[in-house]
């Protein structure tokens, strides 16, 4: 049993999920705490290295532990050596791991099972919050999650720990853990370059982002932070979108697409009334005309 405070293990698992009335492929990022065995549960559109950082979240428990417990993921990990057990860190993990002030741990190659506390906590997640559901959004499901912790995986009696893990968590845990006062948050911004499309956007990670028109055909630079992307060109901010979750979206700024041909109404002319034909109209009864010829037309 670890103490509290000691240690927190983090894995991904991948499910397929209705959304919107599509099967969506969703990365469950699964955080749990060694002592309490608290969760902390987030979806991704993917397993990147920004989703780890994003992650791990110290701020959803109100503090650090002292270790992170993790499997070999190439976004993490460079190296792992089985029989010396040396283990080389992708150096924005190390920087993000001094920047929080915690150890990180890897599980041996090919035994995730050593943080067995998670793997449980991934399959859990699978079957008690996900399984047979669907959503019409995102942030349907993102909600969904919240809720779920907040009033399922929070109170539930743990199988081994015999308590609800809120409760052992706020009874030992919440104080044992590092506190986070003063330590800013860790830029994770990721740059590419893109070119923009026949469509006035740019694509990132399976979403469509609009970009002024005058720029398609051009290279620009995209920055992914924060929820956030920003296209620029020339050193000049051209475009901010909120990032998109998932794949296959697309967000449109009108004000992009101002100019284009076929964007606005063609403007109506009116008919000049000289250019109207007219028809006589008959001022009396058809059998009047008749009786005055003298029969019927």
């Amino acid at each position: 049993m670890r103490r509290p405070g000691e240690q927190l293990q983090i894995d991904f698992g991948e499910r397929r999920v209705a959304i919107g009335g599509s099967q969506v492929k969703v990365y469950l990022f699964v955080a749990t705490l060694g002592y309490s065995r608290r969760l902390h549960v987030r979806a991704y559109g993917h397993e990147r290295q920004e989703s780890w950082f994003d992650g791990i979240a110290f701020r959803a428990f109100g503090g650090r532990p002292r270790e992170v417990l993790l499997d070999n993921a190439r976004a993490l990990i460079l190296h792992h050596d089985r029989s010396s057990r040396e283990i080389v860190l992708h150096p924005r993990l190390h920087a993000f791991s001094r920047h929080w002030g915690f150890r990180v741990l890897a599980c041996a190659p090919y035994r995730a099972r050593t943080k067995g506390k998670d793997e449980r906590g991934v399959g859990y997640v699978k079957k008690n919050a996900i399984a047979g559901r669907c959503f019409a959004s995102w942030a349907e499901l993102e909600a969904h999650l919240a809720g779920w912790t907040r009033e399922i995986a929070d109170r539930r009696v743990h199988g081994t720990t015999g308590e609800p893990p809120i409760d052992r968590f706020a009874r030992d845990e919440a104080a044992a853990l590092q506190p986070l006062a003063g330590i800013p948050p860790f830029i994770t911004a990721r740059d590419l370059l893109r070119r923009v499309g026949a469509d006035c956007a740019v694509e990132v990670d399976g979403n469509a982002y609009s970009v002024p028109w005058r720029l398609i055909g051009e290279r620009v630079r995209v920055t992914i932070d924060r929820g956030s992307v920003r296209v620029l060109h020339g050193g000049r901010e051209v475009a901010v979108h909120a990032t998109l979750k998932g794949r296959h979206g697309r967000v449109v700024d009108d004000a992009h697409l101002t100019g284009v041909a076929g964007t606005k109404p063609r403007p109506v002319r009116p008919v000049e009334a000289a250019n109207i034909e007219t028809r006589p109209v008959l001022l009396r009864p058809l059998a009047e005309y008749e009786a005055v010829a003298g029969g019927s037309f």
